[in-house]
């Protein structure tokens, strides 16, 4: 029996989950990150989008990993195979795909990328005609459709297969979008902001929105090769950034990951200030201004519980939802809530975008800091983080916390020893080969041996 090139039998590829929190990700080039699973999840998507006799289009973009160019042309291939027509725009960060898509009326947007993952990584991750990403059950579907090979027949010929065009003014079109964001009244004139694009996705956008805007900008992360995505800068490693802040003697860092959906911000003082920080700090704006609807924000179950208490002095209650930006914008979108995000850095302004925007968010920020003319170090007092530890730990598979007695022996008894004034939460990443153990305490030293003690026990119950 033969099979498709580096890809498992039917059956073995029935029973496996190509999407993640996130998207397909993996190594690229291996599978599921292969050529031909590109060019078959393009086919399933091309399939599933058709809703009438009109021309339709996909918006694919990418981010500036070497394996871009590999997947990019399966992907469009796939769906041009089905009469679909695409239009490419190159390195563009994800925000700005979900953003095109809607505004040029396209039938669905693909992102090519790993995020914040090392170079060697990739990943595809889907946008409906509404700007959404894609709920469960039609990644499921698209599963299905690569799994079964219903779709394998159908293939237009002549006039009916799919053409490529590149649209060589998206960035322009997207910074456009940007700066009808932060407010007309307002100048970012008088203000030195530093910026490291992570050598992503954002690497010329992001400096050409605070420009254009007044703002003085120094650049770090904007020369990508290829290969140097994420290594050392952007949001995963703001160490840089904040050097750089001080030497200069900015106002503020901003630190994007490899496809700019995320953002991590470092204070004139050089202190990072993450997502919770930021969502506490605009969670008071929008209620001084009466623009929070339901006085309501939506995190996960990663954020501290400092957050809680600080948006708790404007009368704001949290809503959690499990990890992952798109459970997020699930709950703003099911009860009418329009800001959210993720300690990580995934921030979403439901009533500008539909999806988490790096660049976005710092202007959010800014606009708070200009209204207030208030440095980001004062604005930030008013979240007060408990002491927390996060330990990752990789795994050679995953299996549910209730097969591994040991590791529920270990979770339980740092429960009871944390008691009311701490909690601990363990999971397995979506998009990496990693378990995650969060301890929250009020003493930081004894979180460090606690998640050990937790992260042990896991190592040994899923590596042996």
């Amino acid at each position: 029996m033969a099979y498709r090139m580096n890809m498992p039998p039917n059956e073995e590829r029935a029973s496996q989950r190509l999407f993640g929190t996130d998207g397909v990700r993996g190594v690229a080039n291996v599978y599921p990150m292969t050529a031909e699973v590109a060019m078959q999840l393009g086919r399933a998507l091309a399939h599933l989008i058709r809703n009438g006799p009109h021309r339709h289009r996909v918006i694919i973009g990418k981010d500036t990993r070497l394996s871009g160019y590999m997947l990019e042309q399966a992907l469009a291939a796939g769906i041009i195979s089905m009469g679909v027509d695409v239009d490419l725009v190159g390195p563009l960060p994800t925000p700005g795909i979900a953003n095109l898509t809607t505004s040029m009326r396209a039938d669905a947007g693909a992102v090519i990328s790993a995020s914040h993952n090392p170079y060697q990584d990739n990943g595809i991750k889907f946008f409906w005609r509404d700007g959404f990403k894609l709920p469960d059950e039609t990644e499921a579907k698209i599963e299905e459709l690569v799994a079964s090979g219903a779709i394998d027949s159908i293939r237009p010929t002549a006039t009916k297969i799919g053409r490529a065009f590149r649209l060589e003014d998206a960035r322009g079109r997207y910074i456009v979008f940007l700066k009808t964001t932060f407010p007309r009244e307002l100048t970012l004139e008088g203000l030195t902001v530093v910026v490291d694009c992570a050598n992503g996705a954002a690497y010329k956008t992001a400096p050409a929105v605070l420009e254009e805007l007044g703002a003085k900008v120094i650049t770090l992360g904007v020369q990508p090769d290829g290969k140097n995505i994420n290594h050392k800068c952007g949001a995963l490693h703001p160490e840089n950034l904040a050097k750089c802040v001080v030497k200069n003697g900015a106002h503020l860092g901003i630190a994007l990951d490899g496809d700019a959906d995320r953002l991590i911000v470092v204070d004139e003082k050089g202190q990072v200030v993450d997502g919770d920080a930021i969502m506490a700090i605009c969670t008071g704006e929008l209620v001084t201004r009466k623009e929070l609807k339901k006085k309501t924000l939506v995190a996960t179950v990663m954020s501290n519980v400092g957050l809680e208490r600080a948006v708790a002095n404007y009368g704001v209650k949290v809503v959690r939802t499990k990890v992952g930006d798109r459970y997020v914008v699930e709950e703003m979108r099911k009860n009418g809530y329009n800001l959210g995000g993720e300690q990580s850095g995934h921030l979403i302004f439901s009533d500008h975008t539909t999806t988490g925007d790096g660049t976005l968010a710092a202007l959010q920020l800014l606009a708070v800091m200009c209204r207030q003319q208030k440095p980001v170090s004062e604005l930030a007092s008013i979240f007060q983080p408990v002491p927390q530890t996060l330990l990752n730990v990789v795994v050679k598979n995953k299996r549910e916390l209730g097969e591994l007695p040991s590791v529920m022996r270990a979770i339980q008894d740092v429960e009871k020893k944390l008691g009311k004034d701490g909690r601990v939460l363990v999971r397995f990443s979506g998009t990496e080969p990693k378990a995650r153990v969060l301890i929250e305490g009020t003493d930081a030293t004894r979180n460090e041996q606690y998640a050990q003690q937790i992260a042990q026990e896991l190592s040994a119950a899923l590596n042996g």
